[in-house]
C-alpha cells in the first residue's frame, strides 16, 4: 500500500512538473513588484503599491490580518495620518490613455493631472480632488492636508478651483473683492487648499508660492504674490489651534520668497525674500525671522550687512535648533556677472584646462550648477540676534551637532588635496573647529582620509582613518586624540584591491555619547571614546555570522540602552538570515528568527511594536508580512505573484570548488525546477566580483538592464553557474581565469552540462573579464560582453562622463586593480588589455555599449568590435542612443533582453537565427524594424 502511494506521489509530481509552463518573453509582464510600503502609527494596518508589469499602480490598503480595506487603481505615494484615521495619495491616469494622448499630440500642459484621495477608515468613504499638482500632511501631528492645484479652469467662480470633491470650504478673505483674474504660473505662484481632515472644510489662497507645516506644533506658512483689492502679497502665519491668522510680511507681487521654515514648535519663522522687481544678476535677497507674539517678521541680514565677500543665499538650508535659540541659514559668494549685451557670435566658447587647479575641468563642468548654488553654514542666536560665519571659503563644509544646540562645529575642507584624489581615490581632508558663539576657528586635524563627524551630543569627532585603519575619536573638551582600534582587525579582512582596506561600519552611539558601537566583520564592538576600552557584545566570528545593528525609529539619535536592540543576523557558510534581539542592560542576546532566507530591514510602527518585513529565496516571491519584535509568529499580507507556481521555475544551490591558484572557492549553480541530473543542460556562466552571498534572494523575470534573468532562463531549460572571484593585484584577468574556468570544469565533470554548449554573460566589470577569458580559451560557445574596458591603456586616460572624474584612480587603486600607472607596468596594460589579442579569440561575441555611458567610455566597446570586424570574428554591438552604462528606458530593457534570448537560443540550443543576426538592422531601419524574425532553415 504505502509503495503504491508513493508511486502515485512521484507520478502526480512529475505530471504537476510536465504540466507547468517554461517562462516566454510576454510572460515578464504578468510579474508584480511591491513598492512604498507602510505600516499605520498604531500598528493596525499595512499600504502598500502592487505595480504589474511596469504599467498602472495599484495601492493596497490591509489589516493586520491580511484583509482587504481599500484598494484603488493608478494610486501611490500614499501616507498615513499620524492619527492612524487617513490615509492620503495621488492618483495618476491610466498609462494607456497617457500614451494614447501624446500619439495624439496633445501638449503636456494639456495632459490629464493627478487627483489626490483621501480615504477614511471611519467613515470607509473615499474623497477625490482633481487637478492636484503636490501635497504636504503635518508630519507629527494629524487634522489638516494641503494641497496645491495644478491647473485652475475658471478664476472667476468662488472656491471652485477645480476642486472636485463633494464638500467646500470658504476661502480664506483679506480685503475686498477682486476685480480680475491673474494668470496662475509658477512666477504668480499656483492656488493652495487647505482641508480639515475631520470637517472636510476647504479654505482656497490663491497664488501660492511656498507652504509648509510646523513639525510639532499646528501651524501653517505660506507665501503668495497676494490678489488684487483682495489681499496683499507677502508672507501669512496660520494659528490652526484657533484659526487666527496674521500676515508677518507684506511685499509687492514681484517679490520671491525662499527656504520658508518653521522651527519644530511654530512659534518661529525664517524666510529669505528677493524684494527687487528688476533682473538684476546679483540678487538682493535678505533673511528675515518671525517670533510668536511679534506681529511682523524682522529683517535680520541682507546683502550690504553681510560679512564682506559674502551675500545672503537664497539656495542655503534654513534650520532651527531643538532648543530654538539659534537659527541656521547659508551665505555665499558673490555672483559672477555676465555680460549680457553680447550676442552669441561674440562670446568665446573655450574650456581652458589647467595642470594644476585642484578640479578637473569636466569635474567642475559638471558641477556649475552646484557651486553656483554654492552656501556657507551660518548661525544666528535669537536671544541676541548675533550672527557668526562658521563655514567659509576656506572650510566650506559643515557639520552640525546636538540637533544644532552644540556650541561647537566641526567645518573641513579637502581643497588642498582634491588634485592628488585624482589616482588616489582618497577623501582626504583637514578639520576645524569654530565656535558658535564667539567663531573662534581651532584646526584639529589635518590630512585625515576617510571623513570626520560629530557624535550625536558633539562631545566627540569621530571617524575611520583609511590610512592607518582605525577608527579615531578626538575629545572636544580635553583636545585629545585616540586611536580607537589601532592593531586590531576591525577594517575588511577580504580586501582584495590595490588600495587600503575599508570599515566595516558602525551601529552607532549609546545615549549621552557614552559608547562607540563599531562592527568588525562578524560582531558588534562597543568602544569607549575617551579611554579606548572596548567590549565585544556579540559572538558571531566563532559560527562566522554577521551582527547588523537595525535601527527602528528615524527620528532616533542614539541607541537607548533601556530599550532592546535588533540586529539581522548573516551566515556566510550557509547564507541563512534572520533577527536578533539584545538586551543591553542584561548584556544578553536571543536569536528571535532564522533561516534560508533574505530578511529584509523591518519597518515598524510609530506608534506600537508592530513590524512589517518580508522575507525571500529564489522560490520565494519577497511578499510583505506582519509581526512584532518577537517574530514569533507573522501574517502573510500581500500574495504579489500567485502565478508562479504555474510555471516551471528553478532552485538554486551553492558549490564549491578550488581555483587554480588553489584557494577554495564558492558559487552559485540555478537549475530548472524539473532538473533531471542523467540529463545534458546549456549553461549560462554570469558573474561579475562576488555574488554568492546573493544564493536567497529572488530573482522574479523582468526585463534587467544589463544581466540575463536568472528564473527566465532556467525556466527554459538553462543552467547558471555564477562563481566568485578573489584577485590577486596587477593581474585581474588572470585572477578571473583561474577562479573561474576550474569551476566550470568541477561542473562539467558532474555529468549534466553539456560541455559544447556553455555561454558566458556579465556587464561593466564582468564584461571586461569576459573580454579577457575568450582570448584565453574556446571553452565558451559564445559570450556577451555589456560595457568592456577592451583597452586599459587608453581607459586610464579617459573620464567618467557621469562624474566628471579621471579613470587613473580605477586602474591604480580601486576595481580594475594594476596597482599603478602605464609608466609604471606597462606589461600589466598591456597583458590585461584584450585589444592586443583579439586574434586569439575564435568565440562569437555579442557587446552591448551605449554612447552614453558616463561609467565606462563607449569608445571601449568600438574599439573591441571593430577589432573583431577587422579580423572578421562574429560580433554584434547594441548601442541604445542616449542611454547610460546601461539601458534604462523600458522598450530598449526589453529589446536588450529579446536580442540576448535569443543569440544564447541560437548558440546554445540550436534555435533558428533571428534575421538581426544575420543582417543587423540598417540604419535606414533604426527603430522601424527589429530584426527578431527568425530565419528558416537557419539553425546553429
Amino acid at each position: 500500500m504505502k509503495s503504491t502511494l508513493s508511486i502515485l506521489l512521484i507520478c502526480f509530481s512529475l505530471l504537476s512538473y510536465s504540466q507547468k509552463k517554461a517562462l516566454d518573453q510576454s510572460d515578464i509582464g504578468l510579474w508584480n513588484t511591491i513598492d512604498n510600503e507602510e505600516i499605520s502609527p498604531n500598528g493596525e494596518y499595512v499600504m502598500y503599491n502592487l505595480e504589474q508589469g511596469e504599467k498602472d499602480v495599484f495601492l493596497k490598503i490591509k489589516d493586520a490580518k491580511a484583509k482587504l480595506i481599500f484598494e484603488h487603481d493608478r494610486a501611490e505615494k500614499g501616507k498615513f495620518t499620524t492619527d492612524s484615521k487617513y490615509a492620503v495619495f495621488t492618483i495618476n491616469a491610466w498609462k494607456d490613455s497617457i500614451a494614447e494622448l501624446k500619439r495624439n499630440k496633445v501638449k503636456k500642459k494639456d495632459l490629464p493631472k493627478d487627483t489626490l484621495g483621501i480615504y477614511n477608515f471611519e467613515t470607509k468613504q473615499v474623497t477625490k480632488i482633481a487637478n492636484v499638482d503636490n501635497y504636504k500632511l503635518p508630519e507629527k501631528w494629524s487634522g489638516y492636508v494641503a494641497y496645491m492645484l495644478a491647473e485652475v479652469k475658471s478664476d472667476k467662480k468662488k472656491n471652485k478651483d477645480s476642486i472636485s470633491n463633494d464638500k467646500e470650504g470658504d476661502t480664506l478673505t483679506k480685503g475686498k473683492k477682486n476685480k480680475g483674474p491673474k494668470k496662475v504660473s509658477k512666477e504668480n505662484g499656483y492656488h493652495l487648499v487647505l482641508r480639515n481632515l475631520k470637517t472636510q472644510k476647504e479654505d482656497t489662497i490663491k497664488y501660492v508660492t511656498n507652504y509648509t507645516f510646523a513639525k510639532e506644533g499646528q501651524r501653517f506658512a505660506y507665501t503668495t504674490t497676494g490678489e488684487k483689492d483682495k489681499y496683499s502679497p507677502g508672507a501669512y502665519v496660520l494659528n490652526l489651534e484657533n484659526n487666527k491668522e496674521i500676515q508677518v510680511f507684506e511685499s509687492h507681487d514681484q517679490a520671491k520668497f525662499y527656504k520658508l521654515q518653521f522651527s519644530d514648535s511654530g512659534e518661529k519663522l525664517g524666510f529669505i525674500a528677493d524684494l527687487d522687481s528688476t533682473k538684476v544678476q546679483e540678487r538682493p535677497n535678505e533673511l528675515y525671522v518671525w517670533k510668536s507674539g511679534e506681529s511682523k517678521a524682522s529683517q535680520i541680514i541682507n546683502n550690504t550687512t553681510a560679512p564682506k565677500g559674502y551675500r545672503v543665499s537664497s539656495d542655503g538650508k534654513i534650520s532651527f535648533s531643538k532648543n530654538e535659540s539659534k537659527l541656521y541659514f547659508g551665505l555665499a559668494t558673490p555672483s559672477i556677472i555676465k555680460d549680457t549685451t553680447l550676442l552669441d557670435e561674440e562670446i568665446v566658447n573655450v574650456e581652458v584646462w589647467t595642470y594644476n587647479e585642484p578640479k578637473l575641468y569636466t569635474v567642475q563642468e559638471l558641477n556649475v550648477e552646484r557651486d553656483t548654488k554654492k552656501s556657507y553654514e551660518t548661525v544666528l542666536h535669537l536671544n541676541t540676534n548675533t550672527i557668526i560665519q562658521l563655514a567659509t571659503t576656506d572650510y566650506p563644509n559643515s557639520n552640525i551637532g546636538d540637533e544644532g544646540d552644540a556650541d561647537q562645529v566641526l567645518v573641513s575642507t579637502s581643497l588642498p588635496y582634491e588634485l592628488s584624489r585624482q589616482w588616489t581615490a582618497l577623501r582626504t581632508s583637514d578639520y576645524a573647529l569654530v565656535d558658535a558663539t564667539t567663531g573662534n576657528t581651532k584646526q584639529i586635524i589635518t590630512n585625515f582620509s576617510g571623513g570626520m563627524r560629530l557624535s550625536p551630543k558633539a562631545k566627540y569627532v569621530y571617524g575611520y582613518d583609511l590610512v592607518d585603519s582605525t577608527w579615531v575619536s578626538y575629545n572636544i573638551s580635553t583636545g585629545k586624540q585616540l586611536n580607537l582600534t589601532k592593531d586590531k582587525v576591525f577594517y575588511n579582512e577580504l580586501n582584495d584591491t590595490p588600495n587600503y582596506p575599508r570599515s566595516y561600519g558602525i551601529a552607532g552611539w549609546t545615549e549621552n555619547d557614552a559608547a562607540l558601537l563599531v562592527y568588525d566583520r562578524y560582531d558588534v564592538w562597543s568602544i569607549n571614546p575617551t579611554t579606548g576600552e572596548m567590549a565585544r557584545l556579540t559572538k558571531g566570528r566563532e559560527t562566522k555570522t554577521q551582527y547588523r545593528y537595525v535601527e527602528l525609529d528615524d527620528d532616533a539619535r542614539y541607541l537607548d540602552t533601556d530599550k532592546p536592540w535588533l540586529f539581522t543576523t548573516f551566515n556566510e557558510d550557509t547564507k541563512h538570515s534572520g533577527y536578533y534581539s539584545y538586551n543591553a542592560k542584561r548584556k544578553k542576546g536571543e536569536q528571535e528568527l532564522e533561516g534560508p532566507y533574505k530578511y529584509s530591514r523591518p519597518i515598524q510602527a510609530q506608534d506600537a511594536t508592530d513590524v512589517i518585513f518580508t522575507r525571500e529565496s529564489f522560490t520565494e516571491f519577497p511578499d510583505l508580512r506582519y509581526s512584532n519584535l518577537s517574530f514569533k509568529k507573522d501574517t502573510k499580507i500581500s500574495d504579489a505573484n500567485p502565478q508562479q507556481k504555474d510555471y516551471n521555475w528553478g532552485t538554486v544551490e551553492l558549490v564549491n570548488w578550488t581555483s587554480l591558484d588553489g584557494k577554495p572557492l564558492t558559487g552559485m549553480l540555478v537549475k530548472p525546477e524539473n532538473f533531471d541530473p542523467n540529463k545534458k543542460y546549456p549553461m549560462i556562466v554570469n558573474f561579475y566580483e562576488k555574488n554568492s552571498d546573493g544564493l536567497y534572494r529572488h530573482k522574479a523575470p523582468v526585463y534587467g538592464r544589463s544581466t540575463i534573468n536568472y528564473s527566465f532562463y532556467a525556466s527554459r531549460g538553462y543552467l547558471i553557474f555564477n562563481p566568485d572571484i578573489e584577485y590577486k593585484d596587477g593581474y585581474p584577468g588572470e585572477s578571473a581565469y583561474n577562479c573561474l574556468m576550474p569551476g566550470v570544469a568541477s561542473l562539467i565533470a558532474e555529468g549534466f552540462v553539456d560541455k559544447d554548449n556553455i555561454g558566458l554573460q556579465g556587464h561593466s566589470w564582468g564584461g571586461y573579464q569576459i573580454a579577457y577569458l575568450v582570448t584565453k580559451t574556446d571553452l565558451f560557445k559564445a559570450v556577451e560582453s555589456g560595457a568592456p574596458v577592451s583597452n586599459m591603456i587608453s581607459a586610464y586616460g579617459g573620464i567618467r562622463w557621469g562624474t566628471g572624474l579621471s579613470r587613473q584612480f580605477q586602474y591604480e587603486h580601486t576595481q580594475s586593480r594594476i596597482g599603478g600607472t602605464p609608466w609604471e607596468y606597462p606589461m600589466r596594460y598591456i597583458e590585461n588589455s584584450p585589444i592586443f589579442s583579439l586574434d586569439k579569440i575564435n568565440t562569437p561575441v555579442l557587446i552591448l555599449h551605449n554612447d552614453a555611458d558616463g561609467h565606462v567610455p563607449w569608445y571601449q566597446g568600438i574599439e573591441f568590435f571593430v577589432g573583431l570586424r577587422r579580423l572578421g570574428k562574429p560580433a554584434w554591438l547594441l548601442n541604445y542612443n542616449g542611454e547610460p552604462h546601461w539601458p534604462l528606458k523600458y522598450q530598449n530593457r526589453k529589446d536588450f533582453n529579446i536580442r540576448l534570448a535569443q543569440y544564447f537560443d541560437y548558440y546554445l540550443k540550436g534555435a533558428a537565427k533571428p534575421m538581426w543576426m544575420e543582417r543587423g538592422v540598417p540604419a535606414i531601419e533604426k527603430g522601424i524594424n527589429q530584426g527578431y524574425e527568425l530565419m528558416e532553415n537557419e539553425s546553429n
